[in-house]
């Protein structure tokens, strides 16, 4: 899988492998997100009072309808959509992601304040006309206010420095799926697109942290190897102390005999990101499948539908599509959209040059992801 990433020669096995992997990491993330959606802001008492004993076993309800997403998903589809843009762009010569990645996520933050999509702008491309991306599902205000003008948050000028909250994380899994990319780039990345909203350490390493991971397991790599060579690169990183202790602290917990909610909990600690990343890689290493995985980070008294799709996105990354849960993903909210756009980023890494360059380019597809 890593040599024809790196190589540039798909075969046919390598290219379903990995639409399998893009697949399974984009629908994993939004049905953890969904599962988790109803029980944000319960405490763990609450939520067994509700649910019972063991917590949330199965969806219920959200925002009016089982399988509804929060503004986490929308956010991690226009993180797709911002990475395939940049690939066309680069044909012009302009080569700069992480504006790419801008412009993708003021088209999401149109979808907060619009009725609707507005057929007239042709260059916003087709994700920004999926009418049920305008649902409001409680976005981050970091998210809207990071997002609310065209003053892009750099590392230099990070949008809400002191913001350390996981949303950052959640929407970061798409960077992991540039399998041809050098994991420290997608770290750097990462962590571009997430100083948009979130300019804490903490919070944008955690998102680049992420990223990595899922970019070890999209490459066939194990998940405790994918953790270790996230916390060899983590080290260069000014600020990465938090991030790695709660790696290491997921990593020890899983030593420490059966999974439980109290594990879970002293993970999350104050559930900002570095605590959400490790509820999920501890749920995702002890986890007996996705199913499990994802009930065990969700059933706590911190954010819910983070932690359920930090893991979701590690298990659908490290195991494909196949091995979700088949009655969540009938009931999940624009399952057709997350399909088409995944299908879209695979063909996109592995096909690009058969459809836009300087000799061949697809009209279709241009109108898609325009270059403008």
């Amino acid at each position: 899988m890593g040599t024809a990433a790196a190589t540039g020669v798909w075969g046919r096995a390598e290219q379903q492998d990995f639409r399998s992997r893009v697949r399974g990491t984009l629908l994993g993330a939004a049905v953890g997100d969904a599962f988790g959606a109803p029980l944000n802001g319960l405490s763990l008492d609450e939520i067994r009072t509700a649910h019972g004993a063991e917590g949330l076993t199965e969806p219920v309800p959200a925002y009016g309808r089982r399988g509804a997403v929060t503004a986490a998903t929308q956010l991690a589809l226009f993180t797709v959509d911002g990475l395939i843009r940049a690939q066309v762009r680069r044909d012009t010569g302009a080569w700069h992601p992480p504006t790419d990645l801008h412009r993708a996520y003021r088209r999401w933050a149109a979808t907060q304040s619009d009725w609707g999509p507005d057929e007239r702008r042709k260059e916003d491309g087709w994700l920004a006309r999926e009418e049920w991306l305008y649902s409001r599902r409680d976005p981050s205000r970091a998210c809207l206010l990071g997002l609310g003008n065209a003053v892009m948050g750099t590392l230099e000028t990070p949008k809400n420095p002191d913001e350390r909250g996981p949303e950052a994380a959640v929407r970061s899994a798409p960077f992991g799926l540039l399998v041809g990319w050098e994991p420290q780039l997608v770290l750097q990345l990462a962590v571009e697109g997430a100083v948009q909203t979130h300019g804490h350490p903490t919070a944008y390493l955690a998102a680049g942290a992420h990223a990595v991971i899922v970019h070890g397991l999209a490459r066939g790599e194990s998940l405790d190897g994918a953790i270790q060579r996230t916390l060899a690169l983590l080290a260069a990183h000014p600020g990465h102390p938090p991030v790695a202790d709660a790696l290491r602290h997921a990593l020890g917990a899983v030593r420490q005999g059966m999974p439980t909610a109290a594990r879970v909990a002293e993970l999350l600690a104050d559930g900002t990101a570095e605590g959400a990343l490790a509820v999920a890689v501890y749920c995702a290493l002890v986890g007996e499948d996705i199913r499990h995985g994802v009930r065990l980070a969700v059933n706590h008294g911190g954010p819910s539908s983070a932690t359920g799709a930090l893991c979701g996105a590690l298990l659908g990354a490290l195991h494909g599509e196949t091995a979700l849960p088949p009655g969540w993903l009938t009931e999940l909210e624009g399952r057709p959209t997350v399909l088409e756009l995944a299908d879209d980023f695979a063909m996109e890494m592995t096909q690009g040059p058969a459809l836009h360059g300087p000799a061949v380019s697809a009209p279709g597809w241009l109108a898609r992801y325009p270059r403008g």
